[in-house]
């Protein structure tokens, strides 16, 4: 098996092991369901929006929930989609410079089935916390909400030099996972103003879910 062969095999599982003990280390608190609880009422799926950042939380307070998130065609992200499918999610892989229409049309497909498909507004180079318009088109096409979520893990590892201060958990944390109301994009709505609308709503429960770790 080559180097790079084996790298697939092994990152991926050792990735999904150590979440697993992230996890069961850890309480986790939920915030805001019932913005959750509404949209997954809806008649067909939803969009969640979350910070580049915070991604990694995500594969355990998410696992075996089915969703789907859209993920990089580089090298990485055949890692980070090899993981999440250890983890009960799927992948979608495309990014705005490479693959964005093939992946929009199958995200456009898995809403339309009344899947949940995850997305990192910034991701995945940033400029961080800086909404790209590729989750808005895809609300506005699909006709599905936008579902802001955040996550904020107490004890954490920060990558000072990666370009959004990625968040690594830690093992024995206090986990929240927060929720805020749905956003709708609808045809000839003003896009700049619906991406400010929805880094506003992003930053808030960032913070909130910073805050009740701490406290």
């Amino acid at each position: 098996m080559s180097s790079k062969a084996w790298l697939k095999v092994v990152v991926p599982r050792a990735a999904h092991a150590y979440m697993q003990l992230v996890g069961r280390t850890s309480s986790l608190r939920w915030e805001g369901m019932e913005h959750f609880r509404r949209v997954e009422k809806g008649p067909k799926g939803f969009i969640y929006a979350l910070w580049h950042q915070r991604q990694v939380a995500f594969t355990y307070t998410h696992r075996n929930t089915g969703h789907y998130v859209l993920v990089s065609r580089s090298s990485d992200g055949e890692l980070i989609a090899r993981t999440m499918e250890l983890s009960g999610l799927g992948a979608v892989r495309g990014s705005s410079s490479r693959g964005a229409i093939p992946a929009a049309r199958e995200m456009v497909e898995l809403l339309e089935a009344g899947k949940a498909v995850g997305i990192t507004p910034d991701g995945p180079k940033g400029p961080a916390r800086a909404v790209k318009p590729g989750v808005l088109y895809l609300a506005e096409r699909s006709g599905c909400p936008i579902l802001p979520i955040a996550n904020s893990v107490s004890r954490r590892i920060e990558l000072a030099k990666s370009w959004d201060h990625f968040h690594v958990p830690l093992p024995f944390a206090r986990i929240c996972v927060t929720h805020g109301p749905p956003l709708y994009v609808m045809p000839g709505d003003d896009m700049e103003r619906k991406a400010a609308e929805l880094k506003a709503s992003l930053d808030r429960i960032t913070e909130e879910a910073d805050r009740l770790v701490a406290s």
